[in-house]
């Protein structure tokens, strides 16, 4: 892994992050760790954090894992005031928990839809809403994780694009609500990330090679890509921008709006 930040771009700041076990959020996690923050991670299930937190404490730094669901909001208060009891602060929230599946409008039932904009959507509300007061403290940033999906038409996502358009819109509001805190709080789009459960569920051989095609810069992201894209978020470097969800799909999206599963 190429090195684009100073090791110690980090240090000193302790992040949360939200299913920050497996996927994007895991390369998160470890992307922070790598440059100096000590990292808390939550999911639903232990078996999902902890091989990750053994991964982040042989980096170095101090992690732990908190069994909380984002849906409940009593789970999730208590899951950030250990965070903070342990860790000392809290400086950084990444909200990256999501659920999603394929199915058109017409099959969709009201548990399905619900459910989809209850993790993602208010999930994000909610731990975000629970970390308000800590990241007052000192200042901080809320970064999260969204979806081109709501950008086009995207056949069999009504549940999952309005869900992240609602993420988008919570992300402005709370950049204008919060900033006189000193609290900044940005987004990440990721397009179709190779390697991810989430495109292994959502996409088949020819869609992943069809995205490939028309991805302006030929290729699948990574994780790795939105990882770096987030340490810019969370760090100096990024002091005055609020308030953006930055799209990190390579141009994907302007150009496509297909179903997923679709060449």
């Amino acid at each position: 892994m190429t090195a684009l930040f100073q090791p110690d771009l980090l240090k000193g700041r302790v992040a949360l992050i939200t299913g920050g076990g497996t996927g994007i959020c895991r390369g998160i996690a470890l992307a922070f760790a790598r440059h100096g923050c000590d990292v808390a991670i939550t999911s639903r299930k232990l078996e999902h954090l902890e091989p990750t937190v053994a991964e982040l404490r042989a980096l170095g730094v101090r992690a732990i894992a908190k069994v909380a669901d984002v849906r409940d909001p009593a789970a999730v208060n208590d899951a950030v005031t250990g965070v903070v009891s342990e860790l000392g602060r809290l400086d950084i929230l990444i909200n990256g928990a999501a659920g999603n599946f394929i199915c058109l409008a017409e099959n969709l039932s009201p548990n399905g839809f619900g459910t989809v904009v209850d993790i993602d959507l208010k999930g994000t509300f909610n731990v975000s809403r629970a970390a308000l007061a800590h990241l007052k403290a000192q200042g901080g940033s809320v970064i999260n994780i969204s979806a081109t999906l709501p950008y086009l038409g995207t056949m069999g996502q009504a549940h999952a694009s309005a869900a992240k358009a609602g993420v988008d819109s919570l992300t402005r509001t709370l950049a204008v609500e919060w900033g006189p805190h000193g609290i900044r709080v940005n987004g990440i789009a990721p397009g179709p990330i190779d390697g991810t459960e989430g495109v292994r569920r959502l996409t088949n051989e020819q869609s992943r090679e069809g995205a490939i095609r028309q991805c302006p810069l030929g290729r699948m992201g990574t994780v790795e890509d939105i990882a770096n894209a987030s340490l810019y978020l969370a760090s100096e470097a990024a002091s005055y921008v609020n308030g953006v969800t930055l799209v990190v799909d390579g141009g994907l999206w302007l150009r496509s709006a297909r179903m997923l599963g679709e060449a």
